[in-house]
């Protein structure tokens, strides 16, 4: 992925989604030549000069204080993840060197291994699955089948059909939302070589990805929702929380998933758990 002008791109379509009258300006009605604000509305509401604006847009950020940032950040309506990221691309990060592969500490692996009535798993920096519960391979996908390289969610949600057809109707929001955390974390690691490599083997099929790519969403993974329609118990809906690991720079977070109790979900997984085990990745490991 040519990293170019992230800065103005995202810029651009922040500025692209907002309509004058969304932000107090008035509308003189008419067709406009460009979707959304023009660059002269959203320096007016930012308090810059057109033309400071316009270098920002061509990515020049030299200099560039926190104070205009935030006010762009407040004219342009950006979220908390989306402020983040604005002043990560001003500002980028100094590179951060990972090891390759990621190491997992064996307690961890003995800590999924203990969680035997829930999917849970720990992540690297690339939405790669480092270590997985037998419960992540019989709900989600059975990433022992799967070669190690394609062992990352972006591979299985964007790829594998199998797994588009378990997540039905709620394929697209995952799917947007895998694609905007991916941006997040552009923002957190320019330089990350591996990050630009996976997403420019997605980049190169077009179709969907790029589509999703070129809406510049962006967002953190911090807990949520999971809805898969599991081919013997149907659907499960598992409210999921992420655990970060600041003693693992390899890895990114734990991610545990918990049926409400006493729901049919709950049922489901004991069902589930209850029948044919499929492998963790300790039992690949022991068998490899």
């Amino acid at each position: 992925m040519a990293q170019g002008n992230d800065l103005g791109e995202f810029l651009k379509s922040r500025r692209a989604r907002l309509q004058p009258d969304e932000v107090g300006l008035r509308s003189y009605g008419g067709r406009r030549r460009v979707p959304g604000l023009r660059r002269e509305e959203l320096a007016q509401l930012a308090g810059v000069s057109v033309a400071y604006y316009v270098r920002l847009e061509q990515g020049n950020a030299d200099n560039v204080s926190t104070e205009i940032l935030d006010a762009i950040s407040r004219a342009l309506r950006l979220d908390g993840d989306e402020h983040a990221h604005l002043h990560r691309l001003a500002h980028p990060p100094r590179a951060d060197h990972r090891h390759d592969p990621p190491r997992l500490r064996p307690p961890l692996q003995h800590l999924l291994d203990s969680i035997t009535h829930a999917p849970a798993y720990v992540v690297g920096h690339h939405t790669n699955v480092v270590a997985w519960n037998r419960l992540t391979a019989e709900v989600f996908v059975d990433l022992a089948e799967v070669p190690p390289d394609e062992r990352t969610w972006t591979h299985q949600i964007h790829l594998n059909d199998d797994y588009r057809n378990r997540l039905g109707d709620n394929w697209l929001p995952v799917a947007r939302r895998n694609v905007a955390y991916l941006r997040f974390r552009v923002g957190q690691d320019p330089r990350d070589a591996r990050l630009r490599a996976l997403i420019d083997s997605l980049l190169s099929r077009g179709g969907d990805f790029r589509r999703l790519w070129d809406e510049h969403r962006v967002v953190d993974l911090t807990h949520g929702e999971a809805r898969i329609v599991h081919p013997e118990v149907g659907l499960l809906v598992l409210p999921y929380e992420t655990l970060h690991l600041p003693g693992d720079p390899d890895l990114s977070r734990l991610m545990m998933y918990a049926a409400e109790p006493g729901s049919e979900y709950e049922d489901k997984l004991n069902r589930l758990a209850a029948g044919p085990a499929r492998r963790s990745s300790s039992d690949l490991a022991r068998s490899a």
